[in-house]
């Protein structure tokens, strides 16, 4: 299934990510696409948290859901389709909210990437808090509610250069309570819509999972 990515990558790149130990927080619109695209690039190893279930509501943006899969788990549902793109590669899905109290039992497993994919912007800071104090490489993704207008252009920087995105803002104020000067985030300069709820269309966290993947495959490739 990997002749194509080996005429790219070439066979010893492709070994290299067989090897690598990836994990996915949050499994929604942009940590559902990840996982996949992880997968079908020869990822092997692949460790995916989320509590949710699938709703009515995710069907317009999630890859994971499905009419047929309402109301069952996110992690459970996403491991089938995984394992139905590559059933020889191993999938821990586990079905926890992530929380202080946990995040250090589920991230130590020698990962090469963490992902932050989660919304919950305390959950989001225990985990760079964790990854930081232990020197496991992450990204964590920024906001891609609320835009529509024009191609989406996300972009991977330092947290603490970021702009034009409110969840960042927090999540900087966050981390410097916690003495965290730098992160590595994944965000888009584009303005959101002012909306009275949030709202998402597909392709802006489908643009966001690619620019994480784009970045984190490179950075294992030791390309950049």
């Amino acid at each position: 299934m990997f002749s194509r990515t080996e005429r790219v990558m070439g066979k010893n790149n492709l070994e290299l990510l067989s090897n690598c130990n990836i994990a996915v927080l949050g499994v929604g619109g942009v940590g559902g696409y990840v996982a996949e695209m992880m997968v079908r690039l020869g990822v092997m190893n692949i460790t995916i948290v989320d509590f949710d279930v699938i709703d009515v509501s995710n069907l317009n943006r999630q890859i994971v859901a499905l009419n047929s899969n309402i109301g069952c788990y996110k992690v459970e549902e996403l491991k089938k389709r995984l394992l139905d793109i590559n059933p020889n590669c191993k999938v821990l899905a586990c079905n926890e909210k992530l929380t202080k109290d946990n995040v250090p039992s589920l991230l130590n497993q020698n990962f090469n990437f963490v992902i932050d994919a989660i919304d919950y912007i305390f959950a989001k800071v225990e985990i760079a808090k964790f990854c930081t104090q232990n020197n496991i490489n992450i990204i964590s993704s920024m906001g891609t509610g609320n835009r529509y207008k024009q191609i989406p252009q996300f972009e991977v920087t330092d947290v603490f250069k970021t702009s034009y995105d409110k969840l960042a803002k927090k999540f900087r104020k966050l981390l410097k309570e916690q003495n965290i000067t730098s992160l590595t985030v994944c965000y888009t300069k584009q303005p959101p819509e002012e909306t009275k709820a949030l709202g998402s269309v597909v392709y802006y966290p489908l643009m966001c999972a690619g620019t994480i993947v784009s970045f984190v495959i490179n950075k294992l490739l030791n390309n950049n």
